[in-house]
């Protein structure tokens, strides 16, 4: 899984989830070549490597106790992982056509990794406990339809959309969009807590502990939800309630596409060619988890927009940790976290490989990036319910 090796990293992650998915254990082999994953020498995974275009080498019994002696010795920054089984994955997306594409259902598929759509119905009847792993796709959990108002409120799509989100919210027995949304971040809330494993990009992010922080508070004005706002509101947000972000201002105005203070989009002063963000390093012996997120062969991972592009680093909670950084822009692009008995993990941006999606652009053709290190930390996040875990010493 190193840069010169791989011609497939995407794919490689799919391969070892199918080994898992036949009952098959494998051994991560973390900050060994990029993360290489050790498989067993057979040849009904030799074969399924071939079809699926993945590099491999094969290694004698001896060449295999010699990299994993010197994975074990105290001065190699390396750690074997044992992944035990494949997590039964969920995406929360709407089942009709979106004016954009997801990052990560997109990854899935191109990788072979299945999943599962979920939506507000089966979340608010505790479906979500089918699932190790859920994935939050581009979603505005405040009821404010994305912010779209000022450019697309006369767009059909924006229209119809809006019509089916007040049609779902009535059927599941809410007044409004906004309550029935908090009541889905609720019970997503619950899921983490419970034991779940929660990955987040773009607008899902920050939108979803916005809805937590502001639980019983009208935030909403009256072109998305019928009634304005609840006066002096600001003061009424409990940033105890959130998951990773705290002391963050609202954005009032309907005409802003903006939710709060934790976006960085607005305050970037990065030219393209010399937006990227660094990796953070841990001790892979005694920090496991962080490792396993940040696998990748370069620490250098192109940066890309998005509606939350990236999280101002003052706000991002000290309990809260941070994988990935821009610190010339004082912004943090990729975060985790522990919530009761489950993780969370939150990537700014929309898609890794695309710079500046908008709003009707084609989605990417991941066939011309197989070696993207951008989404290679999504497919850590997919693999990451499947390791045997250890204690979290950072």
């Amino acid at each position: 899984m190193d840069h010169e090796s791989q011609t497939d990293h995407l794919k490689a992650y799919g391969v070892s989830y199918w080994v898992l998915s036949k009952g098959t254990k494998v051994k991560w082999l973390l900050n060994y070549r990029g993360g290489s994953f050790l498989l067993p020498n057979v040849e009904e995974i030799k074969k399924e490597l071939i079809i699926r275009g993945v590099s491999y080498e094969e290694l004698s019994d001896a060449e295999v106790s010699g990299i994993l002696e010197l994975i074990s010795s105290p001065s190699q920054n390396m750690q074997e992982v044992l992944l035990e089984k494949a997590p039964k994955i969920a995406v929360y997306t709407p089942t009709g056509k979106s004016p954009w594409d997801d990052a990560v259902t997109m990854v899935l598929t191109y990788a072979e990794i299945p999943y599962t759509k979920v939506y507000d119905t089966e979340v608010l009847n505790d479906e979500l406990l089918l699932y190790d792993w859920l994935h939050l796709h581009h979603e505005d959990f405040t009821g404010q339809y994305g912010k779209f108002y000022r450019n697309f409120r006369s767009a059909p799509w924006y229209i119809q959309e809006k019509k089916e989100a007040e049609e779902l919210a009535a059927s599941l027995g809410y007044d409004k969009v906004s309550e029935a949304k908090r009541a889905v971040a609720l019970k997503i809330r619950d899921y983490v807590v419970g034991g779940g494993f929660m990955f987040a990009m773009c607008s899902a992010t920050d939108s979803f502990d916005i809805a937590l922080a502001a639980e019983g508070v009208d935030i909403q004005e009256a072109m998305f939800d019928g009634d304005p706002s609840e006066a002096g509101y600001q003061n009424k947000i409990d940033y105890s309630k959130t998951f990773a972000f705290t002391d963050f201002l609202l954005e009032r105005s309907p005409m802003v596409y903006e939710f709060s203070s934790i976006d960085m989009t607005a305050k970037r002063k990065i030219k393209k060619e010399l937006d990227y963000f660094s990796l953070m390093d841990f001790s892979a012996k005694w920090d496991p988890i962080p490792t396993m997120l940040n696998q990748n062969h370069t620490s250098l991972v192109k940066g890309f927009m998005g509606q939350t592009t990236s999280f101002n680093r003052p706000e991002v909670k000290k309990n809260v940790l941070v994988l990935g950084e821009n610190k010339t822009n004082g912004e943090a692009k990729y975060i985790h976290g522990i919530r009761g008995k489950g993780f969370f993990t939150f990537y700014g941006g929309h898609d890794p490989e695309d710079y500046q999606h908008r709003v009707g652009d084609p989605p990417t053709e991941l066939s011309l990036h197989p070696n993207s290190p951008g989404y290679r930390l999504i497919l850590n996040n997919i693999l990451f319910p499947a390791a045997k875990k250890k204690k979290q010493k950072t």
